[in-house]
């Protein structure tokens, strides 16, 4: 598995790079979100649901996430799941 980081979900949104907050319901379209923490578990993340050995995964809400495991090491900040998908 890839290393990760785990950022918290404060007031609906996460710093995915310094300094700029983002709207943490982007994490479950973006191609780094691993997985979400919802009431203190964890599951896969929405994006990562779309891949073939995930689709068994359950329906996550975003506005419930707490924290996003995200694989972005480099500071590339969201890159959309749908462009790899399409």
């Amino acid at each position: 598995m890839s290393e990760t980081r785990c950022l918290r979900v404060v007031r609906g949104r996460v710093e995915c790079t310094t300094g700029k907050p983002m709207p943490a319901d982007r994490c479950g379209l973006c191609v780094h979100s691993v997985r979400v923490v919802v009431k203190g578990r964890e599951v896969p993340s929405p994006a990562r649901a779309y891949c073939s050995r995930c689709r068994d995964a359950e329906r996550v809400e975003m506005g419930s996430v707490e924290a996003v495991f995200c694989d972005d090491l480099s500071g590339e900040g969201f890159r959309s799941i749908t462009s790899i998908i399409s």
